[in-house]
């Protein structure tokens, strides 16, 4: 056991399609059965103690949302707490109880929807436990060493499987003018959502992190008739809906309606509770040193149940210990203990070292689950971050003669730079930055990644200084000496990568990202222009990130890695040296020429938002080579 690695949850994200829907409103969601209020749903809704829960569907019961793109969603708020790009993921479990679609997968779906890159995925389709057994598969993919990163998540959309509509052609249902209680009560019980965890082999470096000591699931199918199902009636003689001659047939015998057998539903909660004492037995329970039970029960109803059975095995939980938002989510099924641990990780209750009994029952066909995890204090204490992401965006200021084809420019330009830095704050790397989850690989693939552009910068200048003729001799003089400082530059991004523990070869063996590529080809199909004097756009994006950007970067990751001044030297030195002053100066001449005409000016910007474009490819595709 020794060889396995440790498996943490490192970030959580939910989706909760619409505004919450209270209790008065619910009918007007699933609609009125034959036009009439419902004679069960106040007793039910007493019984349970849901207060408000969340819909896919609207007041004219028209489906909003998919449930592979309500996960998918999940999955895009995990990511953006963590700052981890989609392309890192390796592994993705997913489940439900049922999909869009009864073919394909439902983790291709979500796969799909939530736009990952290739990587192995698992699909799980179960009632309640579902959503563990997809937590399990991904954390013994990780513990393996199968994959790096992985994304567990469930999604659940019943409310549309009770649309009254959907009921009131059933022959059963029209005869007695109700629907069967078996149906009904599980109107009143489910609700829609979607959650999902990122799992990493490190803890997360500025947030708690849940590290999964142990998963335990066992089924129980063998003892009961099934108790929670779809797709056919008991004691027909028709073992599915896909045995009726036609799929309306099965429709109108209610064959498909989801249905919970009240006669024997009773049986998860002594089979949960057994669980949870047999687990004590074995040592993998102490009570005494539990400090949160997440217990995922479907109604309040079953709740004092547990806690009696518990009290007669010797066990008592108190009340402040126990977990739930069943009562503002509804029982969201398989994504229920999802949205339960999104909420309290981030409710700011959580303390190191604490252990937390995730308990998930199921009454499809009896399963019970538990999961235990002790909190994990952030890997280092978060520095004060000296930038954030809501920090205002300041254009590079350029001064001018006052010319109004000058100033036009400026704006123009202004207008570019706020465009550009609103985009690189969605960059994933720029986004680990700011929020300070930047690791040293990232900083290490970032240096790499950039040198190769600062390289071929020097060479590109160069080559638009050779297509200046010498009746623009000043300009042509100031491209040359912008060249030599780039290469400098270049040597001195060097240097930090191999005080950052990065190697010669590693450098030598580095290559131009996707994106690099892109901004390189057309930096030099400029720069072989004649008098190519609208490269002082792409001058604008790339000195701006110096004289605005590079020194606040360089701060906040030297901050974050706790870096010596010669491992952040190429970011840091343009905000402590007069360098960035003289390159941007330089830009600043330039456009104060008499040459600059409007025809001009406006290749000056097109070549500019081209540039700022290819420049944040450049930083999106870190690595995609």
């Amino acid at each position: 056991m020794s060889s396995l690695n440790p498996v943490y949850i490192t970030a959580a994200g939910a989706y909760l399609p619409g505004a919450p829907v209270s209790n008065d409103e619910v009918e007007e969601y699933l609609g009125y059965l034959f036009g009439k209020p419902s004679r069960t749903k106040q007793r039910m809704l007493k019984q349970n103690g849901i207060t408000s829960r969340h819909y896919a569907i609207d007041k004219n019961q028209q489906t909003t949302h998919t449930v592979s793109g309500m996960t998918a969603a999940a999955i895009q708020n995990c990511l953006q707490k963590a700052g981890v790009a989609k392309k890192e993921i390796e592994f993705l479990s997913a489940a439900t109880t049922q999909g869009d679609l009864p073919v394909p997968g439902f983790a291709s779906m979500v796969h799909a929807d939530a736009q990952l890159e290739q990587c192995e995925i698992a699909s799980h389709q179960s009632v309640c436990a579902a959503g563990m057994m997809a937590i399990k598969n991904a954390w013994l993919h990780m513990r393996t060493g199968e994959a790096d990163k992985a994304i567990a998540c469930a999604g659940e959309l019943p409310s549309r499987m009770f649309k009254a509509q959907r009921f009131e052609h059933q022959a059963m249902v029209k005869e007695k003018n109700q629907l069967d209680l078996e149906t009904d009560f599980l109107r009143w019980m489910l609700s829609d959502g979607a959650g999902a965890l990122l799992l990493e082999n490190q803890p997360a470096r500025n947030q708690f992190s849940l590290q999964i000591d142990w998963i335990d699931l066992r089924s129980h199918a063998h003892l009961y008739d099934v108790c929670m199902y779809a797709g056919k009636n008991k004691n027909n003689g028709k073992d599915s809906w896909i045995d009726y001659n036609s799929f309306s047939e099965a429709d109108n015998d209610a064959a498909i309606n989801l249905k919970q057998d009240l006669k024997i539903v009773h049986n998860i909660v002594h089979l949960g509770v057994q669980h949870f004492f047999n687990l004590i037995d074995e040592g993998r329970i102490n009570p005494n040193q539990l400090d949160w039970l997440l217990c995922h029960y479907s109604s309040e109803y079953f709740r004092p149940q547990i806690v009696d059975l518990m009290q007669k095995g010797g066990c008592n939980i108190p009340p402040e210990k126990w977990f739930t938002n069943l009562h503002t989510r509804g029982n969201t099924g398989a994504a229920s203990i999802f949205l339960m641990l999104e909420e309290l990780l981030y409710s700011g209750k959580l303390k190191a070292g604490q252990k937390l009994l995730c308990m998930v029952p199921e009454s499809g066909r009896f399963i019970t689950s538990f999961m235990q995890l002790t909190v994990v204090a952030p890997a280092s204490a978060a520095p004060a971050l000296s930038i954030h992401a809501d920090d205002a965006i300041e254009a590079p200021v350029i001064r001018t003669n006052g010319m109004p084809v000058q100033e036009w420019l400026v704006r123009q330009l202004t207008s570019v730079w706020v465009d550009f830095e609103s985009s690189l704050r969605q960059v994933p790397v720029v986004q680990k930055i700011y929020n300070g989850s930047l690791s040293m690989e990232d900083y290490k693939l970032l240096l790499v990644n950039l040198r190769q552009q600062v390289i071929d910068g020097s060479q590109w200048i160069a080559r638009a200084a050779s297509n200046i003729t010498i009746e623009y001799f000043d300009i042509r003089s100031a491209f040359i000496t912008h060249s030599r400082d780039e290469h400098r530059d270049y040597q001195i991004l060097e240097k930090n990568y191999l005080a950052c523990g990065g190697t010669y070869e590693e450098l030598r063996q580095g290559e131009k990202n996707i994106g690099s590529e892109a901004l390189s080809a057309f930096m030099f199909h400029k720069a072989s222009q004649p008098n190519p004097f609208d490269l002082l756009g792409g001058m604008f994006i790339v000195e701006g990130l110096g004289n605005r950007l590079a020194g606040k970067w360089g701060r906040a990751i030297q901050e974050q890695l706790q870096l010596q001044d010669d491992q952040v030297s190429f970011f840091i030195y343009h905000e402590t040296s007069d360098a960035n002053d003289n390159h941007f100066e330089r830009f600043e001449k330039a456009i104060q020429s008499d040459l600059l005409q409007e025809a001009i000016a406006a290749r000056i910007v097109k070549t500019a938002k081209i540039t700022a474009r290819l420049y944040a490819m450049q930083l999106q595709e870190l690595g995609n080579y």
